[in-house]
């Protein structure tokens, strides 16, 4: 009784030799099955989920480096609006004071007291009017800017100067209609905490009918105006 040859082991599993696809790798029965497909069959087996998380990670990517990049630029652009010399105010403690004045000699006649300014510090701007006021005993008298000052603002550099004037009509000793004053004090635009006292010893100040002074006081001054 003849005997069969035993067949060849089917490769990759399948039974009786036969491949998926049809193909052997030679027109040979006994042959093993060619079970790897062309390129783009393989492709075609990839799960979708892992295509889409691919492309989700690359997109992700892309987006982290642009963010990067604004946050950089907008840190810059809030260190420069930061910076101190970029329109602070100028504070009296980083000010030197001198005072000069031109008193008037007699009841109804003018004088003035001028404050010089010198900055000490790191730059600074004024922006406004100084605020004058006169003492007398319990009471508290302001002093309104001139009618034709104009507030502009002005920056001063290191060891730069600046002045400011007070203008006011001599009253006459004891009158009702005359403040005795006894100091005067100031204080700057934007730093009104801090006021700076000085004593008044330029005779007193004529009051107006309304319950004022006859007194003004200008806006501030470079040393080229």
């Amino acid at each position: 009784m003849a005997h069969k040859a035993p067949g060849r082991p089917a490769f990759g599993g399948f039974a009786g030799g036969a491949c998926p696809s049809g193909r052997r790798v030679r027109d040979d029965p006994g042959a093993r099955c060619c079970c790897s497909s062309r390129p783009e069959e393989s492709m075609r087996t990839l799960p979708r989920t892992l295509t889409a998380a691919l492309a989700a990670t690359l997109l992700l990517t892309g987006c982290g480096g642009g963010d990067t990049g604004a946050t950089g630029t907008t840190g810059d652009d809030d260190a420069k609006n930061a910076d101190p010399a970029n329109g602070s105010a100028c504070a009296l403690a980083d000010l030197g004071v001198e005072v000069g004045a031109g008193a008037a000699p007699a009841a109804g006649d003018t004088g003035t007291v001028t404050v010089t300014l010198t900055n000490q510090g790191a730059d600074c701007t004024l922006k406004g009017f100084p605020a004058v006021q006169l003492h007398a005993g319990d009471s508290t008298t302001s002093v309104s800017p001139e009618e034709s000052a104009q507030s502009r603002p002005l920056t001063l550099g290191e060891g730069g100067t600046t002045s400011f004037t007070l203008t006011y009509v001599r009253g006459e000793a004891g009158s009702a209609q005359s403040l005795a004053v006894r100091k005067a004090s100031f204080t700057l635009p934007g730093a009104t905490a801090d006021a700076h006292e000085l004593t008044w010893s330029y005779g007193e100040v004529a009051r107006t009918d309304d319950g004022g002074v006859e007194a003004s006081v200008s806006g501030f001054e470079s040393a080229g105006d």
